[in-house]
């Protein structure tokens, strides 16, 4: 019985504690991590953590063309995808960068 609640308790931290997984695709929940990003504070697309470590996505932010995974241009109307920044139960951890974005 103990070794049963030890198990269930190490399943219950493991996904407490991560976030969720972007794909090698650079996509999450069938969105691509790429394009214009609106920042909201309410009916986010995602909930992203920014990170110094560990990051499930390395975002740069660009001016112009963000066409490669990674690549956020900022916006206030018509964006790509909408994030809602959060210390807390994101949906994936992202680290900002000045070279090489991507999923790490």
């Amino acid at each position: 019985m103990k070794l049963v609640l030890v198990f269930l308790l190490g399943v219950v931290m493991t996904f407490g504690i991560s976030a969720g997984e972007v794909g090698s695709d650079c996509t999450f929940k069938g969105k691509k991590l790429a394009g214009k990003v609106q920042f909201v504070t309410s009916f986010p697309d995602f909930k992203v953590q920014v990170v110094d470590s560990f990051p499930d996505l390395k975002v740069k932010k660009v001016t112009s063309f963000p066409s490669d995974c990674g690549q956020w241009q900022e916006v206030t109307s018509f964006p790509d995808f909408k994030v809602q920044i959060v210390t807390s139960f994101p949906d994936f951890k992202v680290k900002y960068v000045d070279s090489f974005p991507g999923v790490p």
